[in-house]
């Protein structure tokens, strides 16, 4: 779980990058679910119910997404605007990128 300043905003914009529906008038503080698949979900807290909470974004990488087609990723990442922090490297036949959500936390896509 981490922190967004704007819960509703953050969890549409999760959604879209995962590409999962949503409807915004269920989202409710201080947290949600966003259902993944398997047993793992995806967890966005605004600690509204936590007044000394100080927000913070990461600058270190909070988790990675996994994606066949890297290249394919970082277009659609590009294209819908996103923040790139780091261009793709490649090392061997692994490839990474860091981009930006909107509350400024780093976060990882990766191929598989």
């Amino acid at each position: 779980m981490f922190s967004f300043k704007d819960l509703k905003k953050s969890v549409g914009w999760y959604c879209n990058l995962l590409g999962i529906p949503h409807n915004s008038d269920s989202v409710e503080s201080p947290v949600y679910n966003i259902p993944i698949t398997y047993e793992t979900e995806l967890t966005l807290d605004d600690h509204t119910l936590d007044p000394d909470f100080r927000f913070e974004p990461s600058n270190n990488v909070l988790f990675n997404f996994y994606v066949k087609d890297i290249d394919e990723a970082y277009k659609f990442i590009k294209g819908n605007n996103i923040r790139i922090v780091k261009e793709i490297e490649r090392i061997g036949d692994f490839a990474y990128f860091n981009f930006q959500d909107p509350d400024g936390n780093v976060l990882m896509i990766c191929n598989s």
